[in-house]
């Protein structure tokens, strides 16, 4: 009878521990498929932030170059900043730029500024090409080192 209660008993614990086995193997399995997943979306997050800042590089090479207009550079280069978060680390860096951009952003654009009357866009255009004319230098200098742009790590 003692026999039968150890064997029993036997039985008992190594089912348990097959059980807990089975349970440790497949909380590991999880595991290393949660860190799999946050490592794959890390990446894809760092290529995003690294197809945006070339696409910075590119328009600010393109201001220097006399390829692209440069109230619509500011413009799009300080969007792609917003877009990745990055305004309050840059703006400090890039003091015309972003001058030129708090006077702009809020102009209209495309249908929106075609619907405007005519003397609504000449009074926005004199004051967005003043800007502009007052700031050039400072901006395509600013925009030589854009081109250069390399992410400064937070810590």
């Amino acid at each position: 009878m003692q026999i039968l209660l150890v064997v029993v008993a036997l039985v008992i614990v190594v089912g348990l521990a097959a059980y807990a086995t089975m349970l440790l193997i497949r909380l590991r399995k999880q595991t290393q498929a949660k860190q799999a997943a946050i490592a794959a979306q890390q990446q894809a997050i760092q290529q995003r932030q690294q197809r945006v800042l070339d696409d910075i590089r590119y328009i600010a090479l393109a201001m220097t170059e006399d390829r692209c207009e440069i109230s619509e550079g500011v413009l799009r280069i300080a969007k792609l900043f917003e877009a990745l978060s990055l305004t309050e680390r840059v703006v400090d860096d890039y003091p015309a730029t972003y001058q030129h951009y708090e006077l702009i952003k809020t102009h209209p654009i495309l249908e929106q500024r075609k619907a405007l009357p005519k003397q609504e866009r000449m009074q926005l255009d004199f004051t967005r090409m003043k800007s502009e004319a007052a700031l050039q230098d400072d901006i395509l200098s600013e925009a030589k080192t854009l081109a250069k742009f390399e992410l400064k790590p937070t810590h």
